[in-house]
């Protein structure tokens, strides 16, 4: 393991976070603050409560997992894919550093970048509902296995892009609608049955559903099985970069 090679990495990518701070600091708040307006205002005062919680601190968990989902995968595809695109990846690739420090370096990164976001809009959500963490150290596991995770699944996603369209094309096409149809806004239980067991099939269910147990002690699946849901995906996305960079797919062809 080589260290200053990973903190090399690792301070390169953060610095690129940092020029863009404001951006990246006010994004996330307005945002935020759009979402309680239309839905925890105009319409969670319309709705009674989801779960025994109130509607719009229901919906906190949910929001905490949209951004770190999408800011994990959108801040790790770019980072590996601009040196790909300007191809100063090949000098990364002729240095003296292991393939799993190079993803410690750009997918920490990454994974850093998405858990600042996820506690500015924790705290950003604070300011609108009255949040009560009934366990704290279950939810700062799930952001970091989700903040990491993702990263991991941007990483491949910009190894995989040929251009800039095909970036954007799975955190918009694909998680975005995963995550809205994850039980982001409303409980698993309010569907029909058969929704019910089809929504089963969409992994990002077990993330929202675990990280809302870690506030108010209720999911729609076991927390355990959502911990194994995560685990299994991460360990899918470490198996994966392993192959690409033994068989330097999309990277040295």
């Amino acid at each position: 393991m080589n260290p200053t090679a990973i903190k090399a990495m690792y301070v390169s990518e953060m610095a690129r976070f940092f020029r863009t701070f404001m951006q990246s600091f006010l994004s996330p708040v307005i945002s935020t603050s759009l979402y309680f307006v239309v839905f925890g205002a105009a319409i969670g005062s319309r709705i009674d409560e989801v779960e025994g919680v109130s509607y719009g601190s229901f919906i906190v968990p949910g929001l905490i997992m949209l951004s770190v989902m999408t800011q994990g995968i959108s801040n790790a595809s770019f980072g590996i894919y601009f040196p790909k695109f300007t191809g100063t990846i090949y000098e990364l690739l002729s240095a003296p550093v292991s393939f799993i420090e190079v993803v410690i370096g750009f997918a920490g990164a990454a994974a850093t970048k998405a858990l600042f976001i996820g506690a500015v809009i924790l705290a950003t959500s604070a300011l609108f509902v009255d949040l009560q963490i009934q366990h704290p150290l279950v939810m700062v596991l799930f952001l970091l296995l989700t903040c990491i995770s993702f990263a991991l699944f941007g990483f491949i996603i910009g190894i995989w892009a040929k251009n800039f369209e095909q970036l954007q094309l799975i955190p918009l096409l694909v998680v975005t609608p995963l995550v809205f149809l994850g039980g982001s806004f409303y409980s698993i239980n309010m569907l029909p049955p058969v929704w019910q067991a089809i929504t089963m099939f969409n992994p990002v269910v077990y993330l929202i559903s675990g990280f809302r147990w870690s506030f108010f002690g209720v999911a729609d699946v076991p927390i355990i099985t959502s911990l194994l849901a995560i685990g299994l995906f991460q360990a899918l996305c470490l198996i994966a970069v392993w192959w690409i960079f033994k068989t330097g797919w999309r990277i040295r062809k």
